[in-house]
């Protein structure tokens, strides 16, 4: 029988924490946008801030709605999902081969990652001239942007995923004769998958950022075309009510890619293993 330490005895049992504690906990996060929300209604139902600089958030409210029930809103946001559907979609499925090649082949890597890494610090802005000369202003122009902006985090993502993997295990697999194929799907991609989800994740923040561009540059349909006809207008009601749109999807589609990476890395969403 083990003895029992001291400082096992003295040492008081867990306690579960308290009710109140959890709700506190959940509730956190939403404390800063509750206090910027409560200082805009404020300064703006006081006269703090001019409605010219900030409109009030009735005002941006009875806009959304209008744009909801007319059916603006929804054209504009299925414009923009369409496109981003699109560009993640080819940008991510090339970051994956592109990250694979380079992590099953250091040859590869050591031909392509230097170029890579030189040409991804070009942002999505100076590849817009030179892909409208090739392709011109239609719909093909913000599928190579978006999938341009998808394809380095995925692609970066992807190699590091590979290089993860443990030395001793790719010597056990060769000990027992695995195939390279084999090697590849049952202890290298295991290994990688969760870094795999992080770059998917890190992949659509950069497609969703750069539709938005895309869409302030060269569109007539979209969430970025409805913030420049409202800025042109000067009407910053229109303008915030984009703004919120965008960001709401944007989080919702963080939050549930932050599931997916919670499941592929065996801890809670938002938390820690």
């Amino acid at each position: 029988m083990s003895a029992v330490l001291p400082s096992d005895v003295l040492r008081p049992p867990a306690r579960a924490p308290l009710p109140w504690r959890q709700v506190a906990d959940r509730a956190l996060p939403f404390l800063l946008p509750a206090v910027l929300m409560a200082l805009w209604f404020a300064g703006a139902e006081r006269g703090w801030i001019s409605p010219q600089v900030l409109p009030p958030p009735r005002f941006v409210w009875e806009t959304l709605r209008d744009l909801a029930v007319n059916g603006d809103l929804w054209l504009h946001v299925s414009t923009s999902f369409t496109r981003v559907g699109v560009g993640f979609l080819i940008g991510t499925l090339l970051g994956l081969v592109l990250g694979s090649a380079m992590g099953l082949s250091r040859r590869f890597e050591a031909y392509v990652l230097p170029t890579f890494n030189a040409l991804v610090q070009i942002p999505v802005l100076a590849w817009l001239p030179f892909v409208l000369l090739l392709v011109g202003i239609g719909e093909p122009l913000k599928y190579i942007l978006i999938a341009k902006a998808a394809l380095v985090p995925v692609a970066l993502n992807t190699l590091q995923g590979f290089r993860r993997t443990p030395v001793a295990l790719r010597e056990v697999g060769h000990v027992y004769g695995y195939t390279r194929r084999q090697q590849v799907l049952e202890i290298v991609l295991p290994h990688a998958v969760p870094t795999l989800f992080t770059g998917v994740r890190l992949g659509f923040t950069k497609a969703w950022l750069s539709l938005v561009v895309v869409e302030l540059v060269a569109s007539s349909e979209g969430l970025g075309y409805l913030i420049v006809y409202g800025r042109q207008l000067f009407q910053l009601d229109l303008v915030m009510a984009a703004v919120i749109v965008v960001g709401a999807i944007g989080y919702a589609i963080d939050r549930l890619l932050d599931r997916l990476e919670a499941v592929a890395h065996g801890r809670r969403p938002g938390g820690a293993r």
